[in-house]
């Protein structure tokens, strides 16, 4: 599984389209994208055992900025963030996009 991670509006899902060669509709057959939305979750390493069955997986870095004042919200940022992290456990490779420019993080190139 390609774990590809990075902050919101960074061009993540083109920049892996273009560096695994997809067309749009082979990327909407192979990838998940926004899994941070999938929180909170009862169990969240189940849910990062069940995304890690898709080729890709995009989650968009929530921890950065602000600390929410809401104890749920804050409660959310931290799955989403723990979500993160089992699945760049699982994954074979984790590539990190900031303004569309892909960092290799773990593993090779696709």
């Amino acid at each position: 599984m390609i774990f590809v991670t990075g902050p919101l509006f960074a061009g993540k899902r083109d920049c892996v389209r273009r560096l695994c060669g997809l067309t749009e509709e082979e990327f909407k057959a192979c990838a998940v994208w926004d899994a941070q939305e999938l929180v909170p979750c009862e169990d969240l390493t189940a849910l990062a055992e069940e995304l890690s069955q898709n080729r890709i997986v995009i989650a968009t870095e929530t921890g950065g900025g602000l600390i929410p004042m809401d104890p749920a919200e804050r409660r959310r940022r931290e799955d989403a963030g723990r979500l993160a992290c089992l699945l760049a456990e699982r994954a074979e490779t984790v590539i990190r996009v900031c303004c569309g420019l892909p960092q290799l993080l773990k593993g090779e190139w696709p």
